[in-house]
């Protein structure tokens, strides 16, 4: 007799217990997606009432901040006209603003014999002094604040110091590489601004009075903020609201014009608010008592380093014993070149990176004499 078995045959689902499976996993995936887009809508949601509370809330740090900083672009002021009326954006700019001296620099105030001091007041003389042994002509010193990084560079020759403008004059800017090469420079800085209507010019038409080398090559009027940026026959730094026979009176052999005035004979300028420049890529130049010329470079325009503010040049230029310094040209202009090559991150309006042509620059030109070691420059900026 056969033994009993208790197993029982295999049975297959019916295809009711399949279709409440499938429905029970339709459900649950329907849920899912249910939940991502609710989590999306509430991100959203706060990521927007949070924008209009910085933007119309009762802190203005922020508004201003964003209005100052979009008013100063050439093609970005969409973002302050977009959100807020005339009205508005004028109230903001004139709480904050520079106020400048009227007065003109003193030349009478530089020493040049200052400069082979051997024992430093502090960190910052000492880095400025203490020159590289390898290179005589000039030093490069990294800067870094909040917000920005960037490069100053000590000038230990001003005869040395020229302006240079465009080959282009009337039509077009040139790359500041071209500049240099063209004028023999181992240094190259941005200098003052051009005339920019409706934010697309080619950079051909600097502002004001431009001199090179003695000899006038634009004569226009300015009111704009600053005034003349220039050097005078005995190698000072002027800067002043000047009219034209006020600078042959003072020997000027170079200069842009631009501004604001940052420094004058060691005063610095009255910030309000946040100066009404906001942050952004920045170039400025100074002078030290010693005669020892300044040119800095500070970049912006990522979320990490959007750039610095009047005050930040002023915090920098004060550091490094500048008794006089104005603001150059800045975002996308700012451009910094040693021996023909951009050594800053210039950032342009599209966000790529790259510089524009521009007007004018201030460059320090080589010498028969000139042997310094340039790997040693090299190696500091890979």
């Amino acid at each position: 007799m056969e033994k009993e078995t208790n197993k029982r045959p295999a049975t297959k689902p019916s295809s009711s217990n399949s279709n409440n499976r499938k429905k029970k996993q339709g459900k649950g995936n329907g849920g899912k997606v249910k939940t991502v887009f609710t989590v999306l809508f509430i991100l959203g949601t706060i990521g927007i009432f949070s924008v209009l509370f910085l933007l119309y809330g009762p802190f203005s740090a922020f508004r201003d901040w964003y209005i100052t900083t979009a008013m100063t672009t050439m093609t970005h002021q969409y973002l302050a006209t977009w959100f807020f009326d005339d009205d508005v954006i004028e109230h903001v700019l004139n709480n904050n603003q520079i106020i400048e001296t009227d007065k003109i620099s003193n030349p009478d105030l530089i020493d040049k014999s200052l400069a082979n001091k051997t024992t430093y007041e502090n960190e910052y003389e000492r880095q400025i002094l203490e020159r590289d042994e390898k290179n005589n002509d000039y030093k490069i010193i990294e800067i870094k604040g909040k917000g920005y990084s960037g490069y100053l560079v000590a000038i230990y020759e001003p005869e040395r110091i020229k302006t240079v403008v465009t080959k282009k004059l009337g039509t077009s800017g040139q790359y500041l590489t071209k500049m240099a090469a063209d004028n023999d420079a181992l240094i190259a800085i941005n200098g003052g601004g051009f005339d920019d209507p409706n934010f697309n010019s080619t950079g051909g038409s600097p502002l004001g009075l431009t001199i090179c080398s003695g000899k006038e090559a634009t004569s226009k009027s300015y009111s704009g903020a600053g005034g003349i940026i220039g050097f005078d026959k005995d190698d000072r730094l002027l800067l002043g609201k000047m009219t034209t026979s006020q600078v042959t009176k003072a020997n000027i052999r170079d200069c842009v014009t631009f501004g604001p005035f940052l420094i004058v004979d060691g005063v610095p300028s009255k910030v309000l608010g946040n100066g009404g420049w906001g942050s952004a890529p920045r170039s400025a130049i100074g002078q030290r008592k010693d005669g020892i010329v300044l040119f800095l470079v500070v970049d912006g325009r990522t979320v990490t380093r959007p750039g610095a503010d009047m005050d930040d040049l002023i915090e920098v230029m004060q550091r490094y014993g500048a008794i006089n310094a104005a603001n150059l040209d800045g975002g996308t202009s700012s451009v910094l070149v040693v021996n023909d090559t951009i050594v800053n991150d210039p950032i342009d309006s599209t966000g790529a990176h790259k510089t524009r042509p521009i007007a004018t620059g201030f460059v320090l030109t080589k010498d028969d004499s000139d042997d310094g070691d340039r790997t040693l420059v090299e190696d500091k900026l890979k």
